[in-house]
């Protein structure tokens, strides 16, 4: 039975609307799921035209999943452009806040299980330390090949990281105003200059502290606890969310119950996944994405703590 879908629109400023896709199942209204995309991405990371992805997965399973455009991504508008002032920092503490009130309002107040993939998992941890009082409210977390760091020192991370994302990212920043992510064909959409900026000074190695207030995120994240959080790294991932990277982002997140799961041959999976093919490869909802029912229903006995992690 086909999924139904339902275009939602979340206003957030006197000018800035984010887009939410709803998708559930016809017979089913079960609890309520947030996702949440990464950097240079949007929302269709986690669902097609054709009814893949993990948003439909889980509203298969009777999940109501909200899916949503960041501010000036995917159908959220306006888009980004050089006249863009809005950074990580208006994600932590505007978008995010408002996007969870709207699922709550449309799902009767239930707690909602929040997901992310890649530097998404770091906006949601940050949103929930920033304002505590959210946590209760929140289910559980499910991050997909989420790292703040990158510590690892490869071949992948000087090129993808050191001169990219840090060098040839910066310059078109200052000369166009914004990164042209889907122009430049670097991303799948599109990234203003504060974001950019402040994303790339928290994938150095510093501490996690926000540039527009000093807000010690590591700080907040000892005195409180965050949900139950499962992170899952891809054996192929070699910088975008390296194992081991995703480790530390788990480790400086505080004490809580947690999970590191890695996708690997041989940890039993059918594939060395990256980090774009663990949310998007055919396999993975016959692999891994059962694994996520098990989090979100409590089970989390049901998945494995590596050697290592």
């Amino acid at each position: 039975m086909k999924n139904r879908e339902e275009d939602l629109f979340v206003p957030v400023t006197a000018s800035d609307t984010l887009y939410v896709k709803r998708i559930r199942h016809p017979l089913h209204n079960g609890q309520p799921v947030l996702m949440v995309h990464g950097v240079m991405a949007n929302g269709r990371i986690f669902y097609s035209d054709s009814g893949k992805g993990l948003a439909h997965y889980l509203a298969s399973q009777g999940y109501d999943v909200y899916v949503a455009d960041l501010r000036g991504r995917g159908r959220s508008t306006p888009r980004i452009s050089r006249h863009a002032r809005h950074g990580q920092t208006e994600i932590i503490r505007e978008d995010l806040p408002a996007l969870h009130a709207a699922v709550r309002q449309h799902s009767g107040e239930q707690a909602v299980h929040w997901m992310a993939h890649s530097w998404g998992g770091v906006h949601l941890s940050s949103a929930l330390l920033y304002q505590p009082a959210l946590i209760l409210q929140v289910a559980s977390l499910v991050y997909f090949g989420s790292k703040r760091s990158v510590h690892v020192r490869n071949l992948n991370k000087l090129l993808e990281v050191d001169l990219m994302w840090n060098g040839v990212a910066r310059l078109l920043c200052r000369s166009v105003g914004y990164l042209p992510a889907r122009r430049m064909g670097l991303g799948a959409d599109d990234e203003s200059n504060k974001s950019h900026w402040q994303s790339k000074q928290w994938a150095k190695v510093r501490p996690w502290v926000d540039s527009d207030d000093g807000f010690d995120y590591a700080a907040a994240a000892q005195r409180h606890t965050l949900p139950p959080a499962l992170y899952f790294a891809a054996q192929n991932d070699p910088c975008r969310g390296h194992p081991d990277d995703v480790r530390r982002f788990r480790a400086e997140s505080g004490a809580h119950l947690s999970r590191v799961h890695l996708l690997a041959r041989h940890t039993g999976h059918r594939h060395d996944y990256d980090h774009v093919s663990l949310l998007t490869h055919p396999d993975a909802a016959n692999d891994h994405f059962p694994l996520v029912l098990a989090w979100l229903a409590g089970q989390h006995h049901r998945v494995a703590e590596h050697p290592g992690a």
